[in-house]
């Protein structure tokens, strides 16, 4: 994906105005965000004559080495991960941290005790995707945004699997799915959009051409309904999205499979419906980089561990997919 330029590269935050310290007056260079160069120095003064300048070079190497850094990391992609303190989303901020030479990472989650459990940094924002104000301090300057954020059942007090019961399962006060899978992302796309977003990746679930599939009956949530009028309404956006409908999530080890797309829920006719929380994890990633994964919408699974090759080759993966919805 395009990688946008939004930090400035000198700022008053380093350097006071036409000056590194009381005794050495720095030059104000403009900068050009399509080439980051020099476009231009006050004409009776050049850089190299400044440079040379016995009480004035350390200035110019603190103000060279200042554009460099902000250089470096106006190359990297800002991606925010909402729904970081779940099981998936989770494994989405590591892998991005992780690839600190190309992402500076962002996570959103519900709750102080969410951002200590991933480790308190300070670039997990806490925020309720229910209220669109709190959404804004970390959606603010991303480039990309991936959703994992879901309503989650939860089962009835009383529950005992030794008696061969059968689980029953409600949704807390405001955690409904029509408050957190169709209001909630609704309110995170709308806030993408106006910050500019250049890309949303929108995790889902596959089942959503049932209405009757079982996982709509869970505490009368219909939470499959939800997630795809989110769907919808991001696709009707005008934001380039990549919408990954995956089968049973695992917690099993990943890129160890052949990664398996498909659409229109086929793949839940076969064997092959569930995949490894990882491997999602690693294709939201792997949609940031292509274009082939943009305007498109796809049920994800993948093949038994041994059947098949690993899949290396996204590219190739996402090209695979002609489906918008």
């Amino acid at each position: 994906m395009v990688m946008a330029t939004r930090a400035p590269f000198i700022t008053s935050t380093i350097l006071s105005p036409n000056q590194c310290h009381k005794y050495c007056w720095v030059p104000q260079p403009s900068f050009s965000s399509s080439s980051l160069k020099f476009q231009s120095f006050p004409s009776s003064l050049s850089l190299l004559s400044f440079a040379t300048s016995r009480s004035n070079h350390k200035c110019v190497k603190r103000l060279i080495g200042t554009s460099v850094v902000a250089m470096a990391q106006s190359s990297k992609s800002i991606v925010l991960v909402t729904g970081a303190g779940g099981r998936t989303g989770q494994i989405v901020y590591k892998k991005l941290k992780e690839r600190a030479d190309q992402y500076v990472a962002r996570g959103l989650v519900r709750t102080e005790e969410s951002k200590q459990k991933i480790g308190s940094a300070d670039d997990v924002f806490v925020g309720d995707i229910r209220d669109s104000a709190s959404l804004v301090p970390a959606i603010e300057g991303i480039d990309a945004l991936i959703i994992l954020t879901s309503g989650v059942p939860q089962i009835k007090p009383g529950f005992d699997p030794t008696k061969g019961q059968r689980p029953e399962f409600y949704f807390e006060d405001g955690a409904y799915p029509e408050q957190v899978d169709w209001i909630g992302q609704k309110n995170q796309i709308d806030a993408a959009k106006a910050a500019g977003v250049k890309q949303i990746v929108l995790v889902g679930s596959m089942g959503g051409t049932d209405l009757n599939n079982p996982l709509n009956s869970l505490g009368n949530g219909n939470i499959l309904v939800w997630k795809r009028k989110a769907e919808q309404y991001l696709v009707d956006s005008g934001i380039p999205y990549t919408i990954i409908r995956a089968g049973g999530l695992q917690d099993k080890e990943g890129g160890i499979r052949e990664l398996l797309v498909g659409k229109d829920d086929e793949l839940l006719k076969t064997e092959t419906r569930t995949i490894a929380r990882p491997d999602v994890a690693e294709v939201c990633i792997q949609a940031l980089n292509f274009e082939e994964a943009q305007f498109k919408a796809f049920d994800l699974a993948s093949k038994p561990e041994g059947a098949g090759s690993p899949t290396k080759d996204f590219k190739a993966l996402f090209s695979q997919i002609t489906t918008r919805f």
